[in-house]
């Protein structure tokens, strides 16, 4: 592969060009009507292939440091910039969303009507910009924007694509975000008046992080308008009901995005924003945030076990996988954090598999009820093959790409508490179940 010109701001050029896709649709109404697809794919492709290169001239061995940096001043009056730049968990992000979206626009020619696809395309695409952005921001308010301005594209494609109550689940999602979002910029704002305190204006996120001076108190609630946020979209039990609705009723597509992609944001916030920002904090509230998780991976896997709809079990499965994450996240081990971070991948691709292939069957049978789809293996013995490898690597059997950083996972939380590793392993047993 070509050796990737140090002046090319590579990250940018991958935000810019689904961008330009979507707004290519908009503005030429015979491609949107006539060849959406098809340019839908390409760009997307394109993105990818970006992202490929950009892998090649990423240092791994040095993952932990933001490589690919690209940052100009955007609104200097208040410190603002475009900056963008990865770490290892960054790029990988990227690559997760390059990666599922052209799959998903391939799978929306079977289940997006023909005269809509140019809609379907163009919101997928404009979604794919602020994604980019978002896993490879370096500055607060840049991160913030796109963390709200996503929500436009995601409630036309939950609200006008999928089931018969769609726009209630568009219109729970949406509340969820904005109430998530609504108390982040109170957080927002309270660390930029914090941090510029001792210098000048900058919502550069390690400025930020090295700047902020706050007393214990007003760290903790600060923290928590962040986790809170995070918390909604990752998403963490209690506030995680807007999840299986909303997969129930939006197009397998959609779904992906939402959960394999989307939902990451809300454990790739914690750990580049909430841990490096708020420290004391994360270490003063860890202890309710881990019971959280554990109780998020024992719920979803009982209430998995409750469903008949397959897009609601696979909603609830990802409940218990993210507190996994989480839990791997605040239980103050590298290996168990490491774990998390490598489950984030991992569980984006399964899920894009389970979903994507229970939309196949849904088309083919009419339905995604679990007591009506008896015997599918002898209709469709590929599709189900596929199903039962993705299902399988979403509970972590061994050998597939669950399995092991849901062991850094468990190795890490026993190392520091017995008690939290064996209410983590009954949510493996019932994940099983």
């Amino acid at each position: 592969m070509p050796t990737l010109p140090a002046s090319l701001p590579v990250l940018t050029v991958m935000a810019i060009v689904p961008l330009a896709g979507a707004l290519l649709l908009w503005l030429v109404p015979p491609l949107r009507r006539l060849h959406a697809r098809a340019v839908g794919v390409v760009f997307s492709l394109a993105v990818l292939a970006l992202g490929l290169w950009a892998l090649s001239a990423f240092d791994l061995g040095d993952a932990g440091v933001v490589q690919l940096a690209h940052t100009r001043a955007w609104i200097p009056a208040i410190g603002a910039s475009w900056a963008l730049g990865v770490n290892g968990l960054g790029l990988a992000m990227v690559l997760l969303a390059a990666f599922v979206t052209p799959l998903v626009l391939l799978a929306s020619w079977g289940e997006v009507p023909a005269d809509r696809q140019g809609l379907f395309t163009g919101l997928v695409l404009a979604l794919e910009f602020f994604v980019v952005v978002i896993f490879s921001a370096r500055d607060l308010l840049l991160f913030y924007l796109c963390f709200e301005a996503m929500l436009i594209p995601v409630y036309f494609l939950i609200g006008c694509f999928g089931g018969e109550n769609r726009q209630r689940a568009a219109l729970k999602f949406l509340l969820y975000s904005l109430a998530g979002g609504l108390i982040m910029l109170i957080g927002v704002i309270a660390v930029y008046l914090h941090s510029m305190k001792d210098g000048a204006p900058s919502f550069l996120i390690d400025s930020v992080a090295a700047n902020l001076h706050v007393s214990t108190s007003a760290g903790h609630w600060i923290f928590l308008t962040f986790f809170i946020a995070f918390a909604i979209k990752a998403p963490l039990v209690p506030v995680h009901t807007w999840l299986p609705d909303t997969a129930e009723q939006a197009t397998p597509g959609t779904s992906v995005l939402l959960i394999g992609i989307l939902d990451k944001i809300g454990t790739f916030g914690m750990i580049t924003l909430v841990l490096p920002i708020f420290p004391e904090a994360s270490r003063w509230a860890a202890p309710v945030i881990l019971v959280l998780a554990v109780v998020s991976i024992i719920y979803g896997g009982l209430a998995a076990i409750a469903q008949d709809n397959l897009y609601r079990l696979i909603s609830y499965t990802s409940v218990s996988h993210f507190g996994f994450m989480v839990l791997g996240i605040f239980i103050g081990n590298q290996v168990a954090a490491n774990g998390a971070m490598v489950y984030m991948v991992a569980h984006g691709l399964s899920i894009a598999g389970l979903y994507l292939v229970t939309g196949f069957m849904a088309r083919r049978t009419g339905t995604v009820a679990i007591s009506e789809l008896g015997g599918i293996a002898r209709v469709m013995p590929l599709v189900a093959g596929t199903f039962l490898v993705c299902g399988l690597a979403s509970i972590a059997l061994p050998g597939l790409s669950g399995f092991v950083p849901e062991w850094m996972v468990l190795t890490g939380t026993f190392s520091v508490s017995l008690a939290l590793g064996a209410a983590a392993v009954v949510g493996v047993v019932i994940a099983a179940v």
